[in-house]
């Protein structure tokens, strides 16, 4: 296309005349919005291919899960702080283990730690049955506001009252998977959470053995804030 080049007319030859008319046609490019270019750089970047899981991150507003002050970073590749020693998961992590647990339409899911509700949200999202677990009053407020019902109790001991789970969700790395709550997964469930293993956080999403380890080998090192409560406990050393 040429460059456009205005003509004025012959009649009205002074400056600043308006324009009668044009020698080309002007084009317009729409920008793709904040939460588009989070799909398209942060989570398809790293092999997130699911179209549920991707439709599900393209649809929800992330900032109404989050204090206003940080509304603008919604969208940024980091954890979120949310309340003190909270932070939500970034999103290629999260979106990462949504795609590896396989979330299916109908399954029954629980979040340790859900925070504000964003990642209950986007379970929804997916067609399964979400019960939010967050122990602060504060976050549960938010994710009430936000459209999301949370469960108010201790995070280690999960909520039975809705056991059996198909997937058990982390909102942050832990150390090891508390009894409690391994009791709660459904034969053939898969957790998905980071484990925090010598400093590094390693994704992992699959089943546990009956001692309540997991039963596979976690699939990507990744960076994701501690869910409090969880550390694994320290080895007696001679």
């Amino acid at each position: 296309m040429r460059p456009c080049r205005l003509r004025r007319s012959a009649t009205s030859p002074l400056r600043g005349k308006p324009p009668q008319g044009k020698e080309c046609a002007m084009t317009s490019h729409a920008q793709p919005s904040p939460r588009q270019t989070m799909v398209d750089s942060q989570l398809k970047t790293v092999g997130i291919t699911d179209a549920a899981v991707l439709a599900a991150f393209a649809e929800l507003p992330r900032e109404a899960f989050l204090p206003p002050a940080l509304a603008s970073l919604a969208y940024a590749d980091a954890a979120q702080a949310v309340a003190p020693g909270r932070r939500l998961l970034p999103p290629l992590v999260l979106g990462l283990l949504l795609q590896h647990a396989s979330v299916q339409p109908g399954e029954r899911v629980l979040v340790v730690g859900s925070a504000t509700g964003l990642s209950a949200a986007l379970i929804s999202r997916l067609g399964a049955t979400v019960t939010a677990l967050e122990s602060d009053a504060a976050l549960i407020a938010m994710a009430e506001a936000a459209g999301v019902a949370s469960v108010a109790g201790p995070l280690a001991e999960g909520w039975a009252a809705n056991a059996p789970y198909d997937v058990i969700l982390f909102e942050g790395a832990i150390g090891a998977v508390p009894a409690a709550i391994a009791a709660q997964l459904a034969p053939g469930g898969r957790v998905a959470a980071v484990l925090r293993e010598n400093g590094v956080g390693r994704a992992f999403a699959g089943p546990l053995r009956a001692d309540g380890s997991l039963a596979a080998l976690p699939f990507l090192d990744v960076s994701a804030p501690d869910l409090p409560g969880f550390a694994r406990a320290a080895a007696f050393a001679f």
